[in-house]
């Protein structure tokens, strides 16, 4: 039985975790918070800090694989367990990549990979010689994420909210749809494609509000999203489970955003909308069983469940047992004690073949389910 680590221990660490009871394996969490939502969930669970070399080194180093549930751990211990026969899931390489914003607009353009313009700064006093590239969206280099790290500049006086930090600053497109497609790549380099996946991004939080899955969009450019999402994977050349965001543009064309190099938000409705969900996918590759089958079962919507603004503290969930009573809806609360002002703390996943359902639900839902504190 293999001994399988995950460094994290947020939600996407606990539906890992759920569905990896339906398999031969040995689960290990490291996490500094022992009330984390996967905690509970593994065989095995060592408090450790997934930013330190030593931490990750030593939790590492009696497994079999490793994985990860967010970018912002230590590369320099996962190359040293890879150079020691740990099989790491993605390869440090591409880990090491991805979690650098300016590493990985780097990437695109060296790989000819369609990606919008950009240039990078290291201080707020540079962005002064760059107002010229305004309207643009300044996202710090490392550790940004769920919309922190992201600063969306109108104007020369936006400046000042800028980063004083290594940060790319990207040119603002005008975007059609935000798309995901996540693409599962196996050891030997099979890949398999989940359904392209349309975001509907909560402007003010900037982050997932709600999305729709397969997209309704023309076939032409579901394509396009493909291909561009198959063209960024192959050329990281590692195994794993990639969600490659995507912009689409009112001329038709398709432009990477960014890659998560693991399961990702956009993939939750996976978990009952697909044959195989993006967490058993995961499993799967991660224990060289066949790639699963990303066909859907039914269409899908999510709708992000956050915490309400004003509200810190012990987290109480109003309008859930009205949301629990609709036909056809599942409900994941991801187990977080404590409510913040836009924290992810469960979502909502709707099941329909017609479109007009499935958004109106989303609506509904919206309206009804509210995190707040007591």
């Amino acid at each position: 039985m293999k001994k399988v680590g995950i460094l994290g221990g947020g939600q996407l660490g606990r539906m890992l975790l759920q569905a990896a009871a339906n398999y031969p394996v040995e689960t290990f969490v490291m996490e500094n918070d022992s009330n984390c939502p996967a905690a509970h969930l593994c065989q095995h669970f060592i408090m450790g800090d997934i930013t330190s070399f030593d931490d990750v080194y030593n939790f590492g180093k009696v497994l079999d694989v490793l994985t990860i549930e967010i970018e912002n751990v230590n590369v320099e211990a996962l190359q040293k367990l890879e150079a020691e026969g740990v099989t790491i899931y993605p390869k440090p390489a591409i880990l090491k990549i991805i979690k650098s914003k300016i590493l990985q607009k780097q990437f695109y353009k060296d790989k000819e990979i369609p990606s919008g313009d950009f240039i990078i700064t290291n201080s707020i006093d540079e962005l002064k010689d760059h107002l010229h590239f305004l309207p643009a969206v300044h996202k710090i280099s490392q550790g940004g994420y769920d919309g922190k790290g992201v600063c969306i500049m109108h104007k020369p006086e936006d400046i000042i909210n800028g980063f004083d930090a290594p940060a790319v600053l990207e040119k603002k497109m005008e975007i059609y749809k935000e798309l995901s497609v996540i693409i599962a790549v196996n050891s030997k380099g099979e890949t398999a494609i989940y359904n392209t996946v349309d975001m509907v991004v909560d402007q003010h939080l900037n982050l997932l509000s709600y999305q729709i899955s397969p997209a309704v969009i023309p076939e032409k450019l579901l394509w396009k999203a493909e291909a561009v999402a198959l063209m960024v994977v192959k050329a990281f050349n590692s195994p794993g489970i990639f969600a490659v965001e995507l912009f689409a543009d009112k001329e038709g064309n398709i432009w990477v955003n960014e890659t998560a190099p693991r399961v990702h938000n956009s993939g939750h409705h996976s978990i009952e909308a697909c044959y195989s969900s993006q967490f058993d996918m995961l499993w799967r590759i991660m224990l060289d069983y066949p790639l699963g089958n990303t066909d859907h079962i039914l269409s899908a919507a999510i709708v992000n469940i956050v915490g309400e603004q004003g509200h810190t503290g012990s987290a109480h969930y109003e309008g859930l047992n009205e949301v629990l009573a609709m036909d056809n809806v599942f409900v994941h609360i991801y187990g977080k004690s404590q409510t913040k002002p836009g924290r992810k703390m469960g979502h909502v996943t709707i099941l329909s073949n017609e479109p007009q359902e499935l958004l109106h639900k989303a609506n509904q839902i919206k309206n009804i389910l509210f995190v707040k504190t007591v």
